[in-house]
Protein backbone atom coordinates (compact mmCIF):
# COMPACT_ATOMS: atom_id res chain seq x y z
CA UNK A 1 0.00 0.00 0.00
CA UNK A 2 1.00 3.77 -1.27
CA UNK A 3 2.37 5.81 1.67
CA UNK A 4 -1.22 8.22 2.05
CA UNK A 5 0.73 11.75 2.24
CA UNK A 6 2.44 10.96 -0.94
CA UNK A 7 -0.86 10.34 -2.56
CA UNK A 8 -2.63 12.88 -4.15
CA UNK A 9 -6.11 13.84 -3.55
CA UNK A 10 -7.64 11.42 -6.21
CA UNK A 11 -5.99 8.29 -5.73
CA UNK A 12 -6.72 8.94 -2.03
CA UNK A 13 -10.42 8.53 -3.01
CA UNK A 14 -10.38 6.17 -4.81
CA UNK A 15 -8.42 4.23 -2.30
CA UNK A 16 -10.78 5.44 0.25
CA UNK A 17 -14.05 4.32 -1.61
CA UNK A 18 -12.23 0.80 -2.72
CA UNK A 19 -11.66 0.66 1.07
CA UNK A 20 -15.39 1.95 2.04
CA UNK A 21 -16.23 -0.81 -0.61
CA UNK A 22 -14.79 -3.75 1.22
CA UNK A 23 -15.97 -2.92 4.46
CA UNK A 24 -19.49 -3.03 3.11
CA UNK A 25 -19.26 -6.51 1.44
CA UNK A 26 -18.66 -7.65 5.14
CA UNK A 27 -16.51 -10.60 3.73
CA UNK A 28 -13.16 -9.48 5.64
CA UNK A 29 -12.19 -10.62 9.18
CA UNK A 30 -12.47 -8.71 12.36
CA UNK A 31 -9.06 -8.32 12.10
CA UNK A 32 -8.89 -7.03 8.62
CA UNK A 33 -11.78 -4.91 8.72
CA UNK A 34 -10.48 -2.63 11.76
CA UNK A 35 -7.10 -2.40 9.62
CA UNK A 36 -9.71 -1.73 6.63
CA UNK A 37 -11.37 1.36 9.05
CA UNK A 38 -7.88 2.28 10.00
CA UNK A 39 -6.63 3.48 7.10
CA UNK A 40 -9.85 4.55 6.02
CA UNK A 41 -9.62 6.93 8.56
CA UNK A 42 -6.44 8.12 7.38
CA UNK A 43 -7.31 8.63 4.16
CA UNK A 44 -10.16 10.39 4.57
CA UNK A 45 -8.44 13.10 6.69
CA UNK A 46 -5.50 13.47 3.90
CA UNK A 47 -8.38 14.03 1.72
CA UNK A 48 -9.75 16.57 3.99
CA UNK A 49 -6.00 18.10 4.27
CA UNK A 50 -5.53 18.38 0.51
CA UNK A 51 -8.95 19.79 0.25
CA UNK A 52 -8.46 22.61 3.07
CA UNK A 53 -4.93 23.35 1.02
CA UNK A 54 -6.91 23.84 -2.00
CA UNK A 55 -9.15 26.46 -0.60
CA UNK A 56 -6.58 28.38 0.91
CA UNK A 57 -4.90 28.10 -2.36
CA UNK A 58 -8.61 29.24 -4.01
CA UNK A 59 -9.27 32.13 -1.71
CA UNK A 60 -5.43 33.54 -2.44
CA UNK A 61 -6.27 34.22 -5.66
CA UNK A 62 -5.64 37.94 -6.49
CA UNK A 63 -8.24 39.81 -9.06
CA UNK A 64 -7.19 42.94 -11.22
CA UNK A 65 -9.69 46.21 -11.47
CA UNK A 66 -10.87 44.51 -13.96
CA UNK A 67 -12.26 41.55 -12.48
CA UNK A 68 -9.86 38.85 -14.16
CA UNK A 69 -7.67 37.35 -11.99
CA UNK A 70 -4.11 38.61 -11.96
CA UNK A 71 -2.02 36.52 -9.90
CA UNK A 72 -1.81 34.84 -6.42
CA UNK A 73 -0.60 35.08 -2.92
CA UNK A 74 1.18 32.39 -1.26
CA UNK A 75 -1.20 30.78 1.42
CA UNK A 76 0.70 30.31 4.61
CA UNK A 77 1.98 26.86 5.14
CA UNK A 78 1.99 26.12 1.66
Amino acid sequence: MSEITELSFEDAMRELEATVGKLETGEATLEESIALYERGAKLREHCEKRLREAEERVEKITLAANGQPSGAEPAEGL
